[in-house]
């Protein structure tokens, strides 16, 4: 995997952008770049040209026009709030160690990305305007690969893509798990935002074992095992010695994640997905119900996908293909297109992974209760191709799949999307509520709600796209005031988001209470002194 060019990092960067969806942007986005709030135009051209002595001219990105790929994204931002002052594509950690040293320098904030393709949270945006991007696409070396222990420890430019064709290439009998867009998106950076695949090892960060950091002062911390001269179980054993460092450097801006490891699902003999179609909307308290205890046991043993018919269609179908009203697409319309592609209300899609034994003893059990509950459990022989039933196959056993880009094109060529991800327990009871919650507000602006939930072991994720019209203003604004509401709203009723976009990661950082923030305050104050790492992230100045 050797670096790519200035062309390619260019085309790369608007993938799962404009280019990819056939979006265009808002208006805001396409004026130029903005300087650093407390930056003068002579100090920041003075940074500039330290910056290109570092990674060469090629590599720093600080005009209009070079700057683009980087200003695309899929969600509203009508007020200019999201745009940055260039970029700077570092090829080593020690070429990022004199990037930061130059940030501090000028008090340059600087906002890393592994691949940029943070689909529904701001892609490769930064939380404030005149930061500037700190693109780590061009280390994308697979630096090890334990065949015998399945460990893998990768730079941030690696996609799932490199590492699936890796596996692929030397006939290592193991799978990734991926998350919904993995061909062009990052191990590192999906990993560090406490992402989710749908495979038995579907909890990323929990799957995540050892890190490389640079901190803000050039710093290299290299935590679990990685620091022990000599060692050899950095990707092996998570815990290492004294306190538990990970978790701060995941959602968080306190240091440049340059090495990951993580730990890969050694492949099973036998593979067997379902799906199981429920014909109404209020059913899906009756599926969360039937999923958890087996999701508790681990009978069921990846992260169960509850998926709206809504959500479904919209990866294959754009709106006016079914309706050509200006208000929210009533159910029934949304129930007859259902049927007439094979999916029910709610559709659920787990799988068993095993030997022929195993999954046969299973099946009955599971099968039985789910029947019990009202839905229909069919199998990839009765859903014959369906396209639906294929994507989740193919995620259920680490495939690659771009599919569910589609959902930016529900609102044609200049779509757009932004995600919301509220947390419950994973209860029947909890499910009406949002589903009730959620559908109420978005209509109220006029949108269609599209819902998924997942279930894990004790949690479940309420996964909201809201989808609306990129190229329009009104649509723009609305959507934004949507997600607000429904942010304050659910966050009153204790539903609290576990990720955010850009545009709303304070507003999701005050519900969790001002000792968190305070502690969060403490921590930047301490490992980066003059803000300099992604100031805003998940609301740390």
């Amino acid at each position: 995997m050797s670096g790519f060019s200035r062309r390619e990092v260019m085309r790369v960067g608007a993938v799962g952008s404009a280019m990819v969806a056939g979006a265009a942007v808002a208006s805001p986005l396409n004026g130029p770049r903005m300087l650093p709030e407390e930056l003068d135009k002579d100090s920041f051209a003075a940074a500039v040209k330290e910056l290109r002595a570092i990674v060469g001219d090629d590599w720093v990105f600080a005009d209009p026009e070079s700057t683009v790929s980087y200003r695309k994204t899929f969600i509203p931002d009508t007020k200019g709030n999201h745009i940055p002052s260039g970029a700077v594509a570092p090829a080593s950690v020690e070429e990022v160690q004199a990037i930061l040293k130059v940030a501090n320098k000028y008090k340059l904030p600087m906002w890393p990305i592994s691949t940029g393709k943070n689909m529904g949270y701001g892609c490769a945006t930064p939380a404030s305007s005149g930061q500037m991007v700190l693109d780590l696409k061009r280390m994308n070396r697979i630096l090890d690969f334990d065949a015998e222990l399945g460990t893998i420890l990768v730079e941030p430019g690696v996609t799932y893509q490199d590492i699936h064709d890796y596996i692929e290439e030397n006939d290592l009998p193991y799978w990734i798990d991926v998350p919904t867009v993995g061909p062009i998106v990052s191990m590192v950076g999906n990993t560090l935002e406490r992402g989710v695949g749908y495979t038995p090892y579907g909890d990323h960060f929990f799957m995540q074992c050892g890190m490389e950091v640079c901190l803000a002062d050039g710093t290299l911390l290299k935590t679990g095992m990685g620091s022990i001269d000599k060692g050899n179980t950095w990707q092996a054993f998570k815990w290492g010695y004294g306190p538990y460092l990970d978790g701060i450097f995941t959602q968080s801006n306190f240091g440049v994640v340059t090495k990951l490891g993580m730990w890969l699902m050694p492949k099973p003999p036998v593979y067997k997905p379902f799906v199981v179609r429920y014909p109404n909307m209020e059913d899906v308290a009756k599926a969360t119900d039937t999923i958890r205890p087996f999701r508790m046991n681990n009978l069921i043993p990846n992260g169960v996908l509850i998926m709206g018919a809504l959500y479904q269609l919209a990866m294959f179908e754009q709106r006016a293909n079914l309706s050509d009203t200006d208000g929210p697409i009533p159910d029934a319309i949304i129930k007859a297109e259902a049927e007439k592609n094979g999916l029910g209300m709610w559709n659920v899609y787990f799988a068993l992974y095993g030997t022929e034994e195993t999954i046969a003893a299973t099946e009955p059990i599971i099968r039985g209760a789910f029947e019990a509950s009202g839905g229909e459990v069919l199998t990839d022989e009765e859903m014959n191709g369906n396209p639906w039933f294929e994507h989740h196959k193919t995620l259920m056993r680490g495939g690659m799949t771009l599919e569910e880009i589609g959902l930016v094109r529900w609102w044609g060529a200049e779509g757009g999307a932004v995600a919301f991800a509220p947390v419950a327990p994973a209860k029947g009871s909890e499910t009406n509520g949002q589903t009730e919650l959620a559908k109420r507000i978005m209509e109220s602006y006029g949108f269609d709600y599209a819902p998924a939930y997942a279930v894990g072991g004790r949690e479940l994720h309420h996964i909201i796209f809201l989808m609306f019209d990129h190229g329009s203003e009104d649509s723009s604004q609305r959507a934004e005031k949507c997600m607000e509401e429904m942010i304050t709203e659910f966050g009153a009723r204790g539903w609290a988001a576990y990720r955010s976009s850009v545009s709303t990661m304070d507003l999701v950082a005050q519900q969790y209470g001002e000792a968190n923030r305070e502690v969060n305050a403490r921590l930047k104050d301490a490992l980066d002194p003059n803000h300099i790492i992604a100031p805003g992230k998940q609301g740390i100045a």
